[in-house]
């Protein structure tokens, strides 16, 4: 199908993540652009990890992957969210939305999605609404879609590529209450990241 403009800025905390929307959203007429904007992501070899893996799925799909250097650690360990948002999650959603957005309408897009809306361990209903409040604001469209049916396949086609698959959702504290964090700790010397890969 085509589209009179076709072209949608796609959030991406992942490569496993990104692999069903990729699969889904061209098929609709979408061309997409993958954005990593995730300050969310720690520690530093995390961050730098699931970039890496993304910029390989972009590489394997033909999909070009726009970054920004954005790694906030402290603003989730100093408990900035207190007062502000309901929970860290809710300001998690609400500045990667935000700035998905800003960037979207900066980058001359007229629309974004995030890949957010394929984990099934996401609040699906809080991503939304914080991408919509962001659309709101800023004046571009939200395309939502529940991706979540594809998340399992979205998980096979990823271990089919070789990416990497982690075990935490992001955020240093979801890192310290995961039942994998000694195995993520222990597996960092064997992580090869290329250096220039992080900006």
């Amino acid at each position: 199908m085509e589209r009179e403009d076709n072209r949608i800025f796609l959030h991406a905390c992942c490569g496993p993540c990104a692999e069903w929307p990729l699969l889904v959203l061209p098929k609709e007429g979408f061309d997409v652009t993958l954005f990593y904007y995730n300050p969310n992501i720690h520690p530093r070899f995390e961050w730098q990890r699931r970039l890496a893996n993304l910029r390989k799925l972009g590489t394997l799909r033909g999909v070009e992957v726009v970054s920004e250097e954005a790694y906030e650690e402290q603003k989730w360990r100093n408990e900035e969210w207190i007062g502000k948002y309901e929970s860290r999650c809710h300001m998690c959603y609400d500045i990667r939305m935000q700035k998905v957005a800003e960037e979207a309408k900066a980058n001359g897009f007229s629309a974004f999605s995030t890949t957010l809306l394929v984990s099934i361990y996401q609040n699906h209903e809080e991503v939304a609404e914080a991408a919509e409040r962001a659309a709101d604001r800023v004046g571009v469209s939200f395309v939502y879609r529940d991706f979540r049916d594809g998340y399992r396949k979205g998980q096979d086609m990823a271990k089919e590529d070789g990416l990497y698959r982690q075990k935490y959702c992001g955020c240093i504290l979801s890192l310290e209450e995961s039942k994998f964090r000694d195995r993520i700790y222990a597996g960092f010397p064997d992580v090869s990241i290329d250096p220039g890969s992080a900006g």
